[in-house]
């Protein structure tokens, strides 16, 4: 892929997209820890220099996707939910159905997991006030949107959705890393299945954790 200068401001959008599926396309091959500059500028054809241009880091690259993957799951988890939860059904087999099409909407999507993952730790990082503000600011308002959703089917958990949506994030992040073992361990594994207990499957886990933070925030009879 090559570009002429970019000279309109269409043009410059025209390269940030460019730019941004280059590095969504980077992330279906390889995890996020490889996802470099010098590699995301040799894929899209542009010199390093120019990449900055349009993104002050590769972590200011990928909180931009975080955020548009982020608002995709939010679109598609709002008809899961409408299709797989019965609103006349009793607090339990509610609470207990939009645990389980969280989990399998989110072990779905492994890249978003994996970037929430590494949101705190490392794509936070080396992006400046303004560029870390815009993001959660946007932050925000997907929390808002997520909270809406379960409130809707949940509305028992009352303040507590705000709460029940943050850790649903943070789990998937959290549990995603041990989903995935790196090859060594992988084979660890083979060799020793006693070890395997460590390896979780995303969604089963991720199941397990969100029913039990709902049955811990969702009020007693």
């Amino acid at each position: 892929m090559t570009f002429q200068r970019a000279r309109t401001e269409e043009q410059r959008e025209i390269r940030r997209r460019a730019i941004l599926d280059m590095a969504s396309a980077m992330l279906d091959e390889m995890p996020v820890a490889a996802v470099t500059l010098n590699e995301l500028s040799r894929r899209v054809g542009l010199a390093k220099p120019n990449v900055l241009r349009y993104f002050e880091s590769r972590e200011a690259v990928l909180l931009e996707l975080l955020d548009h993957f982020l608002q995709e799951w939010l679109t598609e988890l709002a008809g899961e939910l409408a299709a797989g939860v019965d609103e006349d059904l009793p607090m339990a087999e509610r609470a207990a159905a939009v645990a389980e099409i969280l989990s399998r909407s989110l072990s779905r999507r492994s890249v978003l997991c994996e970037l929430f993952g590494a949101q705190g730790s490392v794509l936070e990082h080396n992006v400046s006030v303004e560029v870390v503000t815009r993001y959660k600011r946007a932050s925000l308002e997907r929390l808002t949107t997520m909270t809406d959703l379960i409130q809707k089917y949940l509305p028992e958990l009352g303040e507590n959705a705000t709460l029940f949506s943050l850790q649903t994030m943070v789990m998937a992040g959290a549990l995603s890393a041990y989903s995935t073992p790196p090859p060594s361990l992988q084979a660890a594994y083979q060799a020793e299945p006693d070890l395997a207990r460590f390896h979780l499957k995303l969604e089963d886990y991720l199941k397990l954790a969100l029913t039990a933070t709902l049955l811990g925030v969702l009020p007693r009879r």
